[in-house]
């Protein structure tokens, strides 16, 4: 066996292949075991390999009471047998911790040395040393000793009385055997085999330590506790296979699992191929296809601008021609000869002024392609990019919205733009350079800034929230021109007025039937109802505000007192914060001489419903006004 001064550096960490080792070799050095030791993880390794492992963590230091400040706690740790140091296991990476004296009083494994004994014993060439002398290879083994000796130290066991009926045999008659045996001698009396076994401390112990550190303990044989024990080992070692059972079944379901994983991997993998692989074909045969797309696109717009241009030369050439002619005439012909040739001239110019033809070239560079435009499904596959010909034509271009031309003093309104091709098509993408300005007609330092929003489907989103009052020149232009009824005018009126009433079918249902609501539709029913009902006098025939008679439900109310043929003027539902602005603008309205009637004004629909308004009978007289509360 190597000498331990001259090993080589142990490794901290024992490679996979090295846990497979037999029990007799250490996991570090892998060599047999020399002073096994066992760590509490229960791996053992040669204490030599263990010494040269660096320590994991400092785990305390026991106390020192002999100062005068030291505590009563401190004092009562100090003779604590507190581990001082922790190491990492090698094997299984578990941090444990070492007695207050060091690896040295780690436990020793006697199992793996018997085993390391019959393992050398059956190897040729044995190299037992004996175990009196420590000097010569044992021959001989005393199976009453369990002592290996030498041939001079064999003769001396039998010469001795003590000695001379023990029972010798030779080392080689051992070969066979599963066990040989070794006294155990005590740690702290060495002299002495460990024979008794310390309850209390729960250690074995020898008889010189049962009279000193375990004088009064409670001890016994170690063959008379070794059932009580034993079976105790067993009963743990029971229910420690249970738990290996257990583990041992979701150790193997973690690993059916994972090999189910590493398979539907497999197969998902193939799958993502193939897409890939087929997705990759299919954006290849895409792109051939707008590249040739692109291509045909581009030899149709070269065919038309050829031929318009062979179109105008010829077009050219013929006024150019008629032109020259025309010139030399009238400056070289004689009057005679001007007026004989004016009519084929003058048909000749004629007809070629009716010509038409375009100033604009006939194609455009308006050639665009679209990432996010949806091409269809190759061999299955959703495909995108296309190839955009459309050019939008400012004059197709239309504008749509109910705030076109009205809007509301400091509320927000909007239109939209829609931009189309020359063939009146929308574009169906957005993109263009849109500009929109509103500027006051009188004011023209009175400008409105508008908020542009590219829909991204050709159309355009313009808000504004004019501030002053009146009439505003706006212009929309698309690409520097002004798109289909640009310029416009937009009137900013006033703030929005809402309804003061109800909408409703008719008075009749949403009053519940009473017979003093009326409606600004002027309808009646018989029985003395004053509002209007479904196919009675006056209903209009469609749902209408109860305030103003208009049929929109989202409309702005026109406002003021409504008369009816009758002459009766109706304002129904009004606040009580309104009545004095109503009955305001009633007497102003009673003076003009024209008016004549009853009117009937009410704080809210309750009152109207229950018939507690406030009758004023009017009458309007050549000379004056004559006014009698009800």
């Amino acid at each position: 066996m190597s000498d331990p001064q001259q090993q080589p550096k142990i490794m901290a960490k024992v490679p996979g292949e090295v846990r497979a080792l037999p029990r007799t070799r250490c996991p570090l050095c892998t060599e047999l075991f020399l002073a096994p030791k066992i760590l509490p993880c229960l791996h053992t390794f040669c204490l030599p390999c263990l010494e040269q492992l660096e320590p994991f963590s400092v785990l305390g230091f026991q106390g020192d009471c002999s100062s005068d400040s030291s505590s009563d706690r401190s004092c009562l740790l100090r003779d604590l047998p507190q581990p001082l140091l922790s190491i990492l296991c090698p094997v299984c990476d578990t941090e444990v911790d070492l007695p207050p004296g060091g690896i040295q009083e780690l436990t020793t494994d006697y199992l793996a040395l018997n085993e390391v004994l019959l393992e050398t014993l059956q190897a040729q060439g044995h190299g037992v040393v004996c175990d009196l002398c420590v000097d010569g290879e044992a021959a001989k083994r005393c199976h009453t000793c369990k002592a290996n000796l030498c041939h001079f130290c064999s003769q001396a066991h039998r010469r001795q009385r003590k000695t001379a009926s023990h029972a010798v045999v030779d080392m080689e008659d051992l070969k066979g055997y599963n066990r040989i045996g070794k006294p155990i001698l005590c740690l702290s009396h060495p002299s002495e085999e460990l024979k008794l076994f310390c309850e209390r401390c729960d250690r074995p112990v020898c008889r010189d330590c049962v009279v000193d550190k375990h004088r009064q303990h409670p001890y016994d044989f170690t063959s008379n506790v070794i059932h009580k024990h034993g079976d105790s080992m067993r009963e743990l070692l029971k229910s420690t296979q249970q738990q290996v059972g257990a583990l041992e079944e979701a150790l193997h379901q973690v690993e059916g699992v994972g090999s189910t994983i590493r398979s539907r991997v497999e197969a998902v993998a193939t799958e993502i191929h193939a897409f890939a692989d087929g997705y990759i074909q299919a954006i290849e045969e895409h792109r051939d296809r707008l590249l040739k797309q692109l291509d045909d696109l581009k030899v149709q717009k070269e065919n038309l601008l050829h031929l318009q241009k062979a179109q105008l030369e010829q077009l050219l050439l013929d006024m150019r021609t008629g032109v020259e002619f025309t010139e030399h005439l009238l400056t070289n012909g004689s009057d005679l000869e001007i007026l004989i040739t004016k009519r084929v001239v003058a048909s000749r110019l004629k007809r070629l002024i009716r010509v038409d033809y375009s100033v604009h070239p006939g194609g455009d560079d308006g050639i665009q392609f679209s990432p996010q435009e949806k091409a269809g499904q190759y061999h299955g596959y959703e495909v995108f990019g296309a190839v955009l010909n459309k050019a939008v034509d400012p004059a197709k271009c239309i504008l749509q919205g109910e705030d076109l031309h009205h809007a509301h003093q400091n509320q927000s309104a909007s239109f939209t733009l829609l931009c189309n091709d020359a063939l009146g098509e929308q574009m169906g993408r957005g993109g263009e350079f849109v500009k929109v300005t509103l500027v006051h007609k009188d004011k023209k330092d009175c400008a409105i800034k508008p908020a542009i929003c590219d829909n991204g489907d050709g159309t355009y989103h313009v808000s504004y929230t004019p501030e002053v009052l009146g009439t505003y020149i706006v212009c929309v232009s698309v690409k520097g021109q002004h798109v289909q009824g640009s310029p416009f005018t937009l009137t900013v009126k006033n703030k929005f007025r809402k309804h003061q009433g109800v909408f409703h079918c008719c008075t009749f249902c949403s009053s519940g039937g009473q017979k003093a609501a009326r409606c600004a539709c002027g309808g009646t029913m018989p029985g003395g109802f004053q509002g209007c009902g479904h196919g009675h006098k006056g209903h209009p025939g469609s749902p209408h505000w109860s305030c103003c008679g208009r049929f929109v439900k989202h409309s702005e109310c026109p406002g003021g007192p409504l008369a009816k043929e009758d002459g009766t003027i109706v304002i129904p539902f009004l606040s009580s914060s309104r009545r004095g602005a109503a009955e305001e603008g009633i007497s102003s309205m009673l003076r003009e001489p024209c008016l004549l009637g009853s009117f009937h004004v009410g704080s809210d629909k309750a009152e109207v419903e229950q018939g507690r308004t406030q009758p004023w009978m009017n009458r309007v007289a050549a000379q004056g006004l004559d006014r009698k509360g009800a």
